[in-house]
C-alpha cells in the first residue's frame, strides 16, 4: 500500500484555509523539521510577514519581523548544498525561507504565487498547494509597505499536519 503523504492545513484568522501536500521523499530533514514545528504549534497566531505579488507569501517568523526562528538552523535541502532537489518552485510550491548562508533556514517558509524557477537548486522546496490557492493570492496581493510588510496583518490562526499515522522524527 502507497504511504500518503503528509497534509498540512494552515487556518487564518479570518477564515480562509490553505492545504499543502509536503513531500518527504525530495527535502525529508526539511518536511520533518515543519511537522515538528506545527506540532509544537510553534506557527499558531504567526503572520504572514513579507508578501509579493507575482512572486510569494513568506511567513513562520515568531517575531513578525523575519529576523526571528526556532533557535536552531537546519541544512538546505537543495542542489546548490549537495542535495538533490527535483521540486520547480512553480506556483503553488511550498520552500524555506533562508539567508545568504546555505544551512541557515530554521522556521520561516513561503509560498509561491507565481512562477519562480530562479529559485530552483537555491531554496528546498518540500511541499504543494493542493487547496486554497485563491487564499495565498488574496494574502499577496493585500495592501503593503515598501519593505512587503502587510499593513493589516496577515495572521495565521494554526497550522496542523495530518501525517496519516506516520510518525516522523525530529528534524537533524
Amino acid at each position: 500500500m502507497e504511504e500518503k503523504r503528509p497534509v498540512v492545513t494552515i487556518e487564518m484568522i479570518d477564515g480562509p484555509i490553505i492545504k499543502i501536500e509536503l513531500d518527504p521523499e525530495s527535502a525529508p530533514n526539511t518536511a520533518r523539521n515543519f511537522i515538528h514545528l506545527a506540532g509544537k504549534k510553534f506557527y499558531d497566531r504567526t503572520i504572514f510577514h513579507r508578501v509579493i505579488p507575482g512572486f510569494m507569501i513568506q511567513g513562520g517568523c515568531p517575531r513578525g519581523d523575519g529576523t526571528g526562528g526556532p533557535g536552531y538552523k537546519i541544512k538546505g535541502e537543495f542542489a546548490a548544498n549537495g542535495h538533490p532537489n527535483p521540486i520547480s518552485h512553480q506556483r503553488g510550491v511550498l520552500s524555506m525561507a533562508r539567508a545568504n548562508e546555505y544551512n541557515s533556514a530554521g522556521s520561516q517558509f513561503f509560498v509561491v504565487v507565481d512562477d519562480a524557477t530562479h529559485l530552483d537548486g537555491q531554496y528546498a522546496a518540500f511541499g504543494e498547494v493542493i487547496e486554497g490557492m485563491e487564499a495565498a493570492d488574496r494574502i499577496a496581493g493585500v495592501e503593503r509597505s515598501r519593505n512587503n510588510r502587510p499593513y493589516e496583518d496577515q495572521q495565521i490562526k494554526s497550522i496542523t499536519v495530518d501525517t496519516h499515522g506516520v510518525i516522523y522524527d525530529p528534524p537533524e
